[in-house]
């Protein structure tokens, strides 16, 4: 099976933990938009955004204090690309309405012909949560409703649906995505969210876990039955920490691919080291070339 590849884009995100470059820190839409043409033409599956309305000052360290609205982002690389798809990476269930998310992601599925990949997220930022007016508690719950009403609203002009949480008919959602099966991404890094994957969604897209921890989280019988289970495979994309270096480092990029491969990674969301936009790029293509011939 061919490796699905994708970008953490850079720019639109910036993450202390990652040593993030200065020409990051003051890049613009330019650079977000020349770096995203160049993974299309390279061959990369999809290019992220990701969400956060507001990050408490202390918290910045370990999430980073820059989170370009993903929508707006990913709506204008939309405008200058063709073919790469467009990966919420991840927005944050609880902060939204199910009807909210299918309305907007959906006027972007409908601008790019197609190309959304929606990842998404229970959240564990409380201070994010208590300073939009969300409750915390019973996330969890409220999260698995919204995805099971975004799959019963995607594409429907007037959905209906009655779960735990939420309940609607009688309304009209134009856009509200084309007609087709939403590819669904659960982001997260514990058991629980590994299990709402399995359950609700099309794929597995962890975050700040090691080889050892999914190793871990795989080798629990349950998991390894609930997966075995399911009528179609999950995807499984994983994010190498720490970033990676092909040009510099090939055999080590290799050895960490290969090892989260073995653990049943069935693609890549990818940050590289990268000193400047045009390093970024190499380090794509370098990546790309190694791939093809693990």
């Amino acid at each position: 099976m061919k490796l699905r590849l994708g970008i953490v884009t850079p720019v639109v995100h910036i993450n202390p933990r990652f040593d993030p470059p200065s020409w990051e820190s003051t890049g613009s839409i330019d650079d977000i938009v020349f770096v995203t043409k160049q993974a299309e033409r390279l061959g990369y599956d999809w290019v992220a955004a990701s969400e956060h309305i507001a990050i408490p000052r202390e918290a910045t360290g370990v999430r980073g204090p820059r989170y370009w609205d993903p929508i707006a982002t990913l709506s204008h690389v939309a405008a200058h690309t063709e073919r790469v798809s467009l990966l919420g990476h991840v927005v944050v269930l609880s902060y939204h309405h199910p009807l909210e998310i299918v309305k907007r992601w959906g006027t972007l599925d409908v601008i790019s012909h197609g190309r959304v990949i929606l990842g998404v997220g229970v959240g564990s930022l409380q201070p994010e949560f208590e300073l939009l007016g969300h409750p915390f508690e019973g996330r969890g719950e409220r999260a698995d409703d919204s995805l099971r009403a975004i799959r019963a609203a995607w594409g429907e002009l007037e959905p209906t649906y009655e779960g735990t949480h939420f309940r609607f008919s009688d309304f009209v959602v134009d856009p509200s995505g084309l007609p087709r099966p939403l590819e669904i991404w659960v982001g997260g890094r514990t058991r629980r969210s590994l299990r709402r994957a399995i359950a609700l969604g099309d794929a597995w897209i962890p975050f700040r876990l090691l080889a050892d921890d999914f190793r871990a989280l795989l080798a629990d019988p349950e998991i390894r039955d609930l997966i075995e289970a399911r009528p179609v495979p999950l995807q499984m994309i994983f994010a190498p920490e720490p970033p990676l270096d092909p040009s510099a480092d090939p055999v080590g990029t290799v050895e960490a691919l290969r090892t989260l491969v073995d653990l049943g990674a069935t693609g890549f969301s990818l940050r590289f080291r990268h000193h400047s936009r045009a390093h970024y790029v190499e380090q794509m293509a370098a990546l790309q070339e190694l791939v093809g011939v693990m």
